[in-house]
């Protein structure tokens, strides 16, 4: 490291010590944490609920705060994945399986102790391999030009066949549409505007915020009310905090084992796409198939399988952080809202955060360790309180993550047009779901789509048809065809395998109809055919990209649609796959006890907008809040009104008074116009 760099670490060192900064960064640290123990949540449903409060904030706050959220809510799933088997994310699911049994031992807080540390330390292992990267990337940064970054992001695109889970056809057709959703608005080469059907507020596009909110908040929201679940659970005691002190003993005698675990999930935390889900199950293979005896004690209580998955979690952000600071390629899903929050900061991935901006990559370092230590000290000192969040009531859980949904989308670009977006997206988002179509593919597209218009455009007029020709360019190429091919030409050789074939077959006649997958098919089908007829008529520059990117989508929604219709699949798991999300998620429910439950869910979304437009967003929350708990809920009266009351204060003091957002005026504004002339009522 240069004298340079150093100064730059240093420095970023000191903007995260701040007290305003370190202030929000532990703030970020206690949501996180906070979100890590409710079941169903996670960091990309905090990040999102974040984005919001960023607006108004300065680049390196916004990105301390957010990064404080990240880095520890794989830190406290730990507690109900240990307490009550139940992964507080899907980070934590390999957790479950010697946690829980230690927990049901009266080991609990040996537990603890141990994935603490693990996570802790983890974490410090992840900042400090992202720190090194940075200045072995400068050189190789200043040497990358728009269509390296082209390719990059290709490359990027590609890994939806991880992303897209069992349904990587699927996968791709969701990344077209998100990239579909990114070019609404005006072209910025030829002014042209695209999809704003002469709506003023699509003029500059879609917001993230809504997207995202609409994407993950609202269908995870809607799983919580239709299932109606508690966690049915006798609290387990974490016993003395002298037991999770044998838990650090466990971690600091076992240093290679903490070692190998952190750098996997670190190195596979920068491969993008990787994802939570599958780093924490890789670390503990590993550990079970290295550690001395693992075959007889792991799965029953070894404190050495809760010491893999939790430094292989959190060590996975700062890796994360590497891709997609360095070259505009999220690590994991999370890490694409993190590219939103860098648009919303006027950031631009890529050379310029290695170099002019070289000081908020380091406090994003800096952020990530001190979180980690934060959030650590926190959950040793409150785990038993923490864990009193996951036995909260749904009735009052829900409305509550519900209501700061909305305002929180509402502070996006503050108009009426965040809730509709909110509204419709949050459909679209819980219909993928229970469809078997992942999510982060579409929201991937969205943040890249931006960003490969404007490179291509730089790339084809500064060094037309021959940016393809340049070597790393090949190389990059080369190696995103080699990574579609490859779970492709396997998913190809194991469908055509007769036995497997055949087991197939008689699951398909088990499980029954797919029309629901068909019709969303071919309305995807024909959403990409029809932009392909509307961009024909644009300029040469504005329909490039929405015409490429709609044969595209056309060609995989067929794929979809037409296999389900004659009897194969863009999966061997699609079948089984939508089947599953459809009813077993819900514990039994019939299809149509679902689908009246979430019709009535998204009632309640519908009332708060209209609500708002009559008497003010901030009014309508209180009335949706006490409506919901009471009826929905069926909470006692005091309880609702304590309920609703302290969290429409929490969100008239953050909004209204610190952040003062300007409320439109609703139609009780337009007749009692005296009350917006004060600050403290001009909420209508």
């Amino acid at each position: 490291m240069d004298s340079a760099t150093l100064e730059m670490a240093l420095k970023a060192a000191m903007i995260v010590l701040d007290p305003a900064r370190m202030s929000f960064l532990a703030l970020g640290v206690v949501i996180g944490l906070i979100i890590g123990v409710i079941p169903g949540l996670g960091g990309l449903v905090g990040l999102s609920l974040l984005l919001p409060f960023t607006f108004d904030m300065d680049a390196y706050t916004a990105m301390a705060f957010l990064m404080g959220l990240s880095a520890v809510v794989c830190t406290s799933d730990t507690i109900p994945a240990v307490l009550f088997g139940v992964p507080g994310t899907v980070g934590s699911a390999a957790t479950i399986l010697d946690g829980y049994p230690m927990a049901r031992k009266g080991e609990a807080g040996r537990a603890f102790g141990a994935a603490f540390t693990a996570s802790v330390l983890g974490g410090l292992f992840g900042a400090l391999l992202l720190g090194v990267s940075i200045p072995v990337l400068q050189p190789v940064m200043l040497r990358i030009a728009s269509p390296e970054l082209l390719a990059f992001c290709l490359f990027g695109l590609s890994l939806v066949v991880v992303l897209g889970g069992g349904a990587p056809v699927k996968g791709f057709a969701a990344a077209c549409a998100g990239i579909l959703l990114a070019s609404v608005g005006e072209d910025p080469q030829t002014a042209t505007s695209r999809w704003t059907f002469g709506t003023i507020y699509l003029d500059d596009g879609i917001p993230v915020v809504p997207l995202a909110l609409g994407l993950f908040a609202i269908p995870e929201i809607a799983d919580m009310v239709i299932s109606r679940t508690k966690i049915n659970a006798t609290a387990q005691k974490l016993g003395s905090k002298w037991s999770q002190m044998q838990g650090v003993r466990d971690v600091l005698t076992r240093p290679f084992l903490l070692l190998r675990c952190s750098a996997i999930g670190a190195f596979l935390g920068a491969v993008p796409g990787i994802g939570a889900a599958v780093i924490d199950w890789i670390a503990y293979a590993h550990a079970a198939r290295t550690e001395k005896g693992a075959g007889e004690t792991f799965g029953k209580g070894d404190v050495r399988g809760v010491i893999a998955s939790e430094s292989s979690n959190n060590a996975k952000e700062g890796g994360a952080l590497i891709p997609t600071l360095a070259f505009g390629v999220p690590g994991s899903a999370s890490m694409a809202l993190l590219l939103g929050a860098f648009l919303i900061q006027g950031l631009v991935p890529g050379p310029d955060m290695l170099t002019s901006h070289l000081d908020i990559t380091y406090t994003l370092a800096w952020s990530v360790a001190i979180a980690n230590i934060l959030g650590a000290g926190i959950c040793f000192l409150f785990a038993n309180q923490l864990a009193k969040i996951a036995l909260v009531r749904i009735g009052i859980l829900a409305p509550v993550v519900l209501a700061v949904t909305f305002v929180g989308a509402f502070a996006s670009s503050r108009q009426w047009g965040d809730l509709v977006a909110l509204l419709l997206i949050g459909l679209l988002g819980w219909i993928m779901k229970r469809l078997g179509w992942a999510r982060p593919p579409l929201i991937l597209g969205f943040v890249l789509g931006g960003l490969m218009e404007r490179y291509m455009s730089i790339s084809v007029g500064v060094h037309g048809a021959a940016w393809v020709t340049r070597p790393l360019v090949l190389v990059m190429l080369a190696v995103t065809l080699l990574g579609l091919a490859r779970p492709l030409i396997g998913k190809w050789l194991a469908r055509h395998k007769p036995p497997v074939t055949r087991a197939r077959r008689q699951l398909r006649l088990v499980i029954g109809s797919t029309w629901p997958d068909v019709v969303f098919a071919a309305l995807m089908t024909l959403v990409f055919g029809a932009s392909l007829v509307v961009s024909s008529r644009w300029d040469s520059g504005a329909r490039l990209m929405p015409q490429v990117i709609g044969w595209a989508g056309l060609a995989f929604g067929f794929i979809v649609a037409a296999g389900r219709c004659f009897g194969f699949s863009a999966s061997e798991k699609t079948d089984k796959i939508a089947y599953l999300d459809i009813q077993t998620d819900y514990h039994g429910l019939s299809t149509w006890t679902i689908l009246g439950r979430f019709a009535i869910y998204y009632l309640w979304c519908v009332f708060i907008l209209g609500a708002g437009l009559l008497i003010g967003l901030l009014p309508a929350l209180l009335v949706f809040l006490i409506g919901f708990m009471r009826v929905e809920g069926k909470e006692r009266w005091r309880i609702a009104a304590l309920v609703s009351v302290g969290t429409w204060l929490f969100c008239y003091v953050l909004f209204h008074l610190a952040l003062n957002i300007p409320w439109p005026e609703s139609v009780l504004g337009e007749w009692l116009p005296y009350l917006r002339s004060t600050n403290y009522f001009n909420l209508i």
